[in-house]
């Protein structure tokens, strides 16, 4: 549909999207890549036909541009939004600092009007006006509550909270994202509040100059609106609409989605959070309303010293007496609490908002964990685990804490996005042993099948056009059959692969054990890092394991060697990019999180093979599920998740195309055990070897180049 010319009222004919992205491309000074092209038109396409794309590209590939350049012409000629999902604050950064407001330049005088950008984040994520000036709701033996400001009791959190105060009456958006340096999640609880605990725009004191509702305000009137995986969660969850309407989704970082949307699908329940919701709720009902809830508090947490940690197949009828006790004396409180009083002062009102949150929580997922144990164990769909966590001298770090998560989340999304809307799922890592099938299961999408009796397309621009391969499910919603369609394309990277990298299995080691890393293991670090004159990250199973190789090694390497845990994560990062001779070791937010294209980085090492937990609740639940139904539970959940992570490590080496070097798996298996193959196959393209001294050959060549350059 053409675009209304604002000045003249006659209609704009947009360009097509090649037109577009040629001219996008232009104006940031780059280089068309085929790639970019590919997934631009099967992007546009997908959303013109209304089927689901699921497209893998590689690092260099441009892809933001990829899906943003269709997505803005789609919002403007069919005058709609479109909302675009990423994982972490960097890539939202990216895109609404840098490539939205440079796309939006461009783009203008070519599409007949300004394309309108927004982010938007979850309500808890900004400043809330009527917290800072009523306080926060919680009792007053509370450190972050009153007397906070008494010069005996100023601490660490007061300071914090003061400061808060400050900012404040300087920010324009009250984006905690903003606040640099930040503040304790416990000090920004003092003035912020969730969804629930708002009073709403209409009766609160503040609600003209909300944040988060000028936020919303402005993603209402975007083209293109940007947020992330968690919120997305939390629209689909949620019984009332949290971003604007829109017609298709577009999720970057799709990698990540299930584990996001599980984690915001996860409820749990303390004796410290029974504890507090009696308190919030003490001042507002009769005393023995909430004494009932203070006593299932108290009985809780004796219960939750009693049983042990982990998974629980089996519930108990202590637990289950206890549960039932929380989830009555919650709904006795609720009651007690009435309807809400619209004639309340704001300060009243925000203590009631806070106390029904908090008792709805409490009775909702109190019932939530006894429902789940009804059915038999294989036809659960929800896992309870109980967290007991020790601090390293063996006490307890946190009171024990019980937790619950769907064991699937591709149902969730296949009724509340597949079906409702288009979805683009992208990301450099989406192909699992070399097939789309392992995180398209994930998503809840059907089996994606060539159509039979059709040979591979011999026509070089109908297979760029992935007209390969679609599927189509029949899923039964509320008015009756809806089918859901999607197509696969991987448009390669950029990186010649098997020039630019080395993939070294030390398959000489020994298995690694349970006891830590092996002599043998720090040795052959040593001996890789030298040969490489340091120019290495350092990717390890947990951080015990990072810790012990930093510690032994620090005094042995002629380089310097970073630990995470040292400093923030981000200057640790930046002091490996800037000195070209720091190592830099640490576990899984850098398996993802780090990119530092050049010289510093020459060598990735990895430990072991990242396997989950043989007792990670979830993911053994869902291993149980999958055999349950026949399946090969090992592969479909651990092996997923292993490939995965190795897939995202390894694709730390090459960020730029000057780069080089070597991906070193210290893990024997990934050479010797049955589903190395799936792994390997999971892997960039690099040139294979196991021989070490091929290996320190190449990263001495490499080091020199790097020196003399």
């Amino acid at each position: 549909m053409p675009a209304p010319d604002l000045l003249t009222g006659s209609e704009t004919q947009i360009p097509d999207v090649a037109t577009l992205l040629e001219a996008a491309v232009k104006a940031i000074g780059g280089t068309e890549r085929p790639g970019q092209v590919e997934m631009a038109r099967a992007v546009e396409r997908a959303i013109a036909k209304g089927e689901h794309l699921a497209a893998q590209a590689g690092t260099g590939t441009g892809k933001s541009l990829a899906y943003l350049v269709p997505a803005i012409r789609h919002a403007i000629s069919a005058r709609t939004t479109v909302v675009v999902s990423t994982a972490t604050i960097a890539l939202q950064r990216q895109l609404v600092d840098r490539d939205l407001p440079r796309l939006a330049e461009t783009l203008e005088p070519l599409v007949g009007r300004e394309p309108r950008f927004a982010i938007l984040k979850g309500r808890r994520n900004y400043l809330c006006l009527n917290r800072v000036q009523t306080g926060a709701p919680d009792d007053p033996e509370d450190e972050g509550a009153s007397g906070l400001f008494d010069p005996q009791r100023l601490s660490a959190l007061g300071r914090q909270v003061k400061r808060l105060n400050e900012w404040a009456e300087e920010t324009t958006t009250g984006d905690r994202d903003e606040l640099v340096p930040g503040v304790s999640e416990q000090a920004w609880r003092q003035v912020a509040v969730t969804a629930r605990e708002c009073l709403g725009a209409q009766r609160c004191p503040q609600g003209t100059e909300c944040f988060a509702e000028l936020a919303r305000a402005r993603a209402g009137e975007a083209h293109i609106v940007v947020t992330n995986h968690a919120l997305l969660a939390i629209d689909a969850l949620e019984d009332f609409q949290v971003l604007p309407e829109h017609d298709v989704v577009i999720v970057d970082e799709a990698h990540e989605l299930v584990d996001r949307v599980t984690s915001v699908a996860t409820g749990d329940l303390s004796a410290a959070g029974v504890e507090t919701a009696a308190r919030r709720c003490g001042r507002l009902v009769e005393d023995g309303v909430a004494d009932r809830l203070k006593e299932a508090a108290e009985g809780l947490g004796l219960v939750l010293e009693d049983l042990n940690d982990g998974r629980m197949d089996v519930l108990s009828p202590a637990l289950g007496t206890t549960l039932a006790a929380v989830r009555d004396a919650a709904h006795g409180c609720l009651t007690a609490l009435g309807p809400e009083k619209k004639d309340a002062d704001p300060a009243d009102m925000g203590a009631r908002k806070a106390a029904r949150s908090a008792l709805e929580e409490l009775h909702d997922t109190a019932g939530r964990m006894l429902e789940s144990f009804q059915p038999e164990i294989s036809a659960r769909f929800e896992v309870v685990w109980l967290e007991k966590p020790f601090a390293q001298d063996g006490r307890p770090a946190r009171p024990p804490t019980l937790r619950i998560a769907p064991i699937g989340v591709g149902g969730l999304l296949r009724t509340t996005l597949f079906e409702r809307r288009t979805a683009i799922l992208t990301s450099a890592t989406l192909t699992l042993g070399g097939s789309f099938e392992p995180l398209a299961r994930q998503w809840g999408l059907p089996p994606l099948d060539a159509p039979s009796g059709d040979p591979a397309p011999k026509d070089a621009q109908a297979a760029a056009e992935g007209l390969a391969r679609t599927a189509t499910k029949e899923a039964k919603d509320g008015d009756g059959e809806k089918p859901i369609a999607w197509s696969a394309l991987d448009v390669g990277s950029p990186f010649d692969h098997p020039r630019a990298g080395i993939l070294y299995v030390a398959r000489h080691l020994p298995q690694p054990g349970r006891d830590g890393l092996a002599d043998a293991y720090l040795t052959e670090i040593t001996e890789l890092i030298e040969a490489a004159g340091g120019r290495t990250l350092g990717l390890f199973s947990s951080m015990r394991a990072a810790r012990r190789a930093a510690d032994e090694l620090k005094d042995h390497l002629t380089h310097p060697l970073l630990c995470q845990g040292d400093d923030s994560t981000a200057l640790l990062v930046r002091q490996f990019a800037e000195d070209e001779r720091t190592s830099l070791f640490g576990t899984l937010s850098l398996w993802q999180g780090v990119d530092v294209p050049g010289p510093s980085l020459q060598l990735v090492i990895m430990d072991r093979i990242p396997f989950p937990r043989p007792d990670d609740p979830v993911s053994s639940a869902r291993s149980r599920a999958v055999a349950a139904k026949g399946g090969n539970g090992f592969m479909a959940v651990a092996a997923t998740h292993v490939a995965l992570l190795l897939a995202q490590g390894a694709g730390r080496l090459l960020r730029s195309m000057d780069d080089r070097g070597v991906v070193a798996v210290l893990d024997p298996r990934l050479a010797t055990a049955r589903y190395g193959g799936f792994l390997k196959a999971s892997l960039p393209p690099f040139w294979p070897t196991t021989d070490p001294a091929v290996v320190r050959d190449a990263l001495r060549r490499l080091d020199a180049a790097a020196a003399g350059a």
